[in-house]
C-alpha cells in the first residue's frame, strides 16, 4: 500500500514539473519563432487538459477563452480547420492549420506532449521579410479580400483551401455565427457549368428557406480551381416583378373582347389573350410557342381570317409595310372577310421596339350601320318620288335632308356643298327667288322655337308668278319639316293643308 502511495505522488510531481516546464517554455519564447493571436499583437500559446484550459501566456488578454471549444470559436474565421477537440491532436501527434486565405506567413501549430496538447499561434516570418520574398502577394491578398463578392479556392477534393472576407459573410448568413468554412456553400463543379461561363445558382439561407441568387463562374487551375459568385439578387427580384407585372397585365387582357398581340423586338410573339384565340381561330399551343410574327400573319391567311392577297409577293411586302406602319403608329386597317365578319385592325409601337397588334370584331357596329345607311337610302329614294319640295331642319337649326323636287324649285343642292346649310341659308335662298312675304321670318322662329309647336302653313309667290303652298310641320326631337307645293296638290291633300 505504501508502494502504490508512492508512485501516486511521483505521478502528480512530473505531471506538475511537466506543466511548469511547458509554460516555461511559453514564456521563454525562441527568437526563430514568433506567435501572434488572432486579431494581430503579441502571440500567444495555450495548454489543454483534454478540452480544460490549464495555462497560457498572458491569459489576462484572453478572459473569453475558457476551454477548448471557446479556442476554436475564436479562430473559426481564419482557421476553420482547428480541429473540433483534442483528440484529433492526439491521434496525429502534431498538427498545423494553415489560414482559410493562403497566407503562408501564419499558422495554427498543435502538438502532443503526455496527455498535454500544446497550441501555438505563430508567425513564420515577419511581414517585411514576407514582403521581400514576394512584393506583389500584400496587394493582391488585400484586393482578393476586398473583393466585394465571394471568391474561393477549391482544392482538387472539392474541398475548400481558401477564401475571401465576402464568402465567409456569407457562408455566416446562411449557415450561422461559426460555419463550417471547408465545406462549400455551392453545387459542386460539375453540376455548376463550363469553365468561364456564367451559370445561374441559389442557395437556401437558414431555417427561413429565402434563396439567394448569384452568377458563379468557374475557372480551372493546374490543382483545382478559382470560382467567382457575383450577387444578382437584384436582378432576380426584378424578373420576378417583370414577371409579376405580365402576369397581371395578362389577367387583365383575358377579360377584353379586344384581341391583342404583342411581338418583342425580335419580332416574336411575346403577350396574347385569349380573345386573340376567339377572333383569329389561331390554335393555343400555336400562340404559345411563340411565331414570328410573318408565320402568324401566314397562319391568319391560311385560315381565311384576313382579306385574301391578289398574289403571294405582293402580300408579302404589304406585311412588311404593315409591320412599318404599325411600328409608327400608323397601321389601322379594316379587313372584310370572306366569312362575312368584319375586324377593324390596328397596329401600335410599344416600348424598346416590340409592337402590338388589337384585333376588334365590328360586324355588329358595321351591319347596323349599313342597315341604317339603307334606310336613310330608302327614305331618301322616297322623299325623290314626291312632288313637293321637302326639308328637313334639325333641332339646331341645320338643314338635315332634303328632296330632289326640293333641288328644284329652289335651284339648289345642300349635298354638293361641305358648308353646313341652316334655316336662315334656306330662308334667304327662298327670299330671292320669291316676292317680299313675313312668312320667312316666321319659319326661322318657329324653327328655333321650343313651344306652342303645331303645324300650320301659308302661302307665297315665285318671282315668276307661281304660287306655292308652304307647310311647317313640327317632327320628332324638335325637328321641323318645311314643304312646298302647289295649290292643286295641297287641295288634293284635303283642306287642312290649305293655305290662307
Amino acid at each position: 500500500m505504501a508502494e502504490w502511495l508512492a508512485l501516486a505522488a511521483l505521478s502528480l510531481l512530473s505531471a506538475g514539473l511537466t506543466g511548469r516546464f511547458l509554460l516555461a517554455s511559453v514564456r521563454q519564447e525562441k527568437p526563430a519563432r514568433r506567435v501572434f493571436e488572432p486579431g494581430g499583437g503579441q502571440g500567444h500559446v495555450f495548454l489543454f487538459d483534454g478540452t480544460d484550459l490549464i495555462g497560457a501566456s498572458q491569459k489576462g488578454s484572453d478572459r473569453d477563452i475558457q476551454d477548448w471549444h471557446g479556442l476554436r470559436e475564436s479562430l473559426a474565421d481564419e482557421f476553420p480547420g482547428f480541429p473540433s477537440d483534442p483528440d484529433h491532436v492526439e491521434q496525429q501527434g502534431e498538427l498545423v492549420v494553415t489560414a482559410i486565405d493562403g497566407r503562408a506567413d501564419r499558422d495554427v501549430f498543435c502538438e502532443w506532449i503526455d496527455g498535454i496538447v500544446r497550441v501555438e499561434l505563430r508567425r513564420q516570418c515577419d511581414k517585411q521579410d514576407n514582403k521581400r520574398r514576394n512584393p506583389d502577394s500584400d496587394p493582391l491578398r488585400l484586393a482578393m479580400d476586398q473583393a466585394p463578392y465571394p471568391v474561393w479556392y477549391l482544392n482538387g477534393a472539392g474541398g475548400i483551401q481558401w477564401c475571401n472576407a465576402a464568402y465567409v459573410i456569407l457562408a455566416r448568413k446562411v449557415r450561422g455565427r461559426n460555419p463550417e468554412l471547408f465545406d462549400p456553400l455551392f453545387p459542386d463543379v460539375s453540376d455548376i457549368g463550363a469553365p468561364g461561363k456564367k451559370t445561374r445558382i441559389s442557395i437556401a439561407t437558414g431555417d427561413t428557406g429565402a434563396k439567394l441568387w448569384f452568377d458563379v463562374v468557374i475557372v480551372p487551375q493546374d490543382e483545382g480551381c478559382l470560382c467567382y459568385a457575383m450577387d444578382i439578387n437584384a436582378v432576380v427580384d426584378a424578373e420576378v416583378a417583370q414577371r409579376n407585372f405580365v402576369q397581371t397585365l395578362a389577367k387583365t387582357f383575358a377579360q377584353l373582347s379586344i384581341g391583342l398581340a404583342i411581338f418583342d423586338r425580335n419580332r416574336q410573339l411575346a403577350l396574347f389573350n385569349p380573345a386573340l384565340i376567339d377572333l383569329t381561330c389561331l390554335p393555343a399551343d400555336f400562340l404559345s410557342s411563340r411565331p414570328e410574327v410573318s408565320s402568324f400573319f401566314d397562319r391568319l391567311r391560311n385560315l381565311n381570317m384576313m382579306p385574301e392577297p391578289k398574289n403571294y409577293g405582293g402580300w408579302r411586302q404589304q406585311m412588311n409595310d404593315l409591320l412599318h406602319a404599325a411600328s409608327s403608329g400608323n397601321y389601322q386597317e379594316t379587313w372584310s372577310l370572306p366569312s362575312g365578319s368584319v375586324y377593324s385592325v390596328s397596329g401600335r409601337p410599344h416600348p424598346d421596339g416590340a409592337v402590338a397588334f388589337l384585333f376588334e370584331d365590328i360586324t355588329a357596329e358595321i351591319t347596323l350601320t349599313r342597315r341604317f345607311r339603307s334606310e336613310l337610302e330608302l327614305g331618301q329614294a322616297v322623299l325623290d318620288h314626291l312632288d313637293a319640295a321637302i326639308a328637313v331642319f334639325a333641332a339646331d337649326g341645320s338643314l338635315a335632308f332634303s328632296n330632289a323636287a326640293y333641288h328644284r324649285l329652289w335651284k339648289s343642292d345642300p349635298d354638293l356643298s361641305f358648308a353646313q346649310v341652316t334655316i336662315v341659308d334656306a330662308t334667304r335662298t327662298w327670299q330671292d327667288l320669291c316676292t317680299a312675304t313675313p312668312l320667312w321670318g316666321e319659319i326661322r322662329d318657329f324653327v328655333e322655337s321650343r313651344e306652342n309647336r303645331a303645324e300650320w302653313g301659308g302661302r307665297v309667290q315665285l318671282r315668276s308668278g307661281e304660287h306655292l303652298i308652304c307647310t311647317v310641320s313640327p317632327i320628332q326631337n324638335g325637328s321641323t319639316l318645311v314643304s312646298f307645293s302647289s295649290p292643286a296638290e295641297t287641295a288634293a291633300r284635303g283642306p287642312a293643308h290649305a293655305g290662307g
